[in-house]
């Protein structure tokens, strides 16, 4: 199952895939360095559900991922 934020479903597991194996999202994100910014926008998202109440953490966000490009 996809985690919350992630537009795509996550393939049926496999026999001996790990359940907990880490979203690749979550790993590209993490390796930005980014990730604590991403985890701050993602709480905002669950809890007010509309983006437009979470421009500071979009903001963060999006300037973080900016300087690492």
């Amino acid at each position: 199952m996809a985690r919350p934020g992630h537009a795509r479903s996550r393939p049926s597991l496999e026999e001996g895939e790990d359940e907990e194996a880490e979203d690749p999202v979550d790993a590209m994100i993490s390796r930005t360095g980014c990730a604590a910014q991403h985890q701050e926008l993602q709480e905002c998202m669950a809890a007010r559900q509309d983006w437009r109440h979470c421009q500071p953490q979009v903001r963060a966000f999006g300037e973080c991922m900016a300087r690492r490009q």
